[in-house]
């Protein structure tokens, strides 16, 4: 059990450090990216961060649901 709770421990520290990084570089170099995407895709400005921000919040979900809720599951178990 407690292999298992370090595993979910370290997912979630690992997903977390990967959510920061897309804020930080969506926040530092959004225009970059977006201009980037326009040429591929026929996109408006207001689309391209609606679907950002609805996917970091689908991603944070995940994080939440998958990593956070089964290792304070297994530490309750645990103590």
């Amino acid at each position: 059990m407690h292999e298992l709770c370090n595993f979910f421990m370290w997912c979630l520290v690992i997903n977390a450090i990967f959510f920061v990084l897309w804020f930080v570089v969506f926040l530092a170099a959004g225009d970059t990216i977006y201009r980037i995407h326009a040429r591929w895709f026929d996109i408006s400005r207001e689309k391209y961060a609606s679907i950002h921000y609805r996917l970091m919040a689908q991603y944070k979900l995940a994080i939440l649901v998958l990593n956070l809720v089964p290792w304070l599951a297994l530490r309750i178990l645990a103590a």
